[in-house]
């Protein structure tokens, strides 16, 4: 999903050839997780509870949430306010500035 995002990200701010390689390079030296179904069946979970406790959470979100969760890792992000319903309610680590 954030490999997804980067990519979206970048094609939106129309960044040149040299930048993308640079981000490319970057990128190919990070691990990736891979969606299984423990993760799928993770987000289906998370989804359900945001949504039965009134606060339902977009879908990227969510399966960036489950992805960490699944595998009992902390998420790095700036976007701590995006993540603060899985930090309060399902245990979300969180590496922030």
């Amino acid at each position: 999903m954030t490999y997804g995002e980067l990519t979206q990200w970048v094609r939106l701010r129309l960044w040149g050839t040299q930048r993308q390689a640079k981000l490319a390079g970057w990128l190919s030296a990070q691990p990736v997780v891979n969606g299984d179904a423990d993760v799928a069946t993770v987000w289906g979970q998370l989804s359900a509870r945001a949504v039965q406790d009134g606060r339902p959470r977009p879908a990227n979100d969510s399966w960036i949430a489950a992805c960490c969760l699944t595998y009992g890792l902390p998420l790095a992000t700036f976007n701590v306010k995006d993540f603060a319903y899985y930090v309060d309610q399902h245990g979300l680590r969180l590496i922030a500035p």
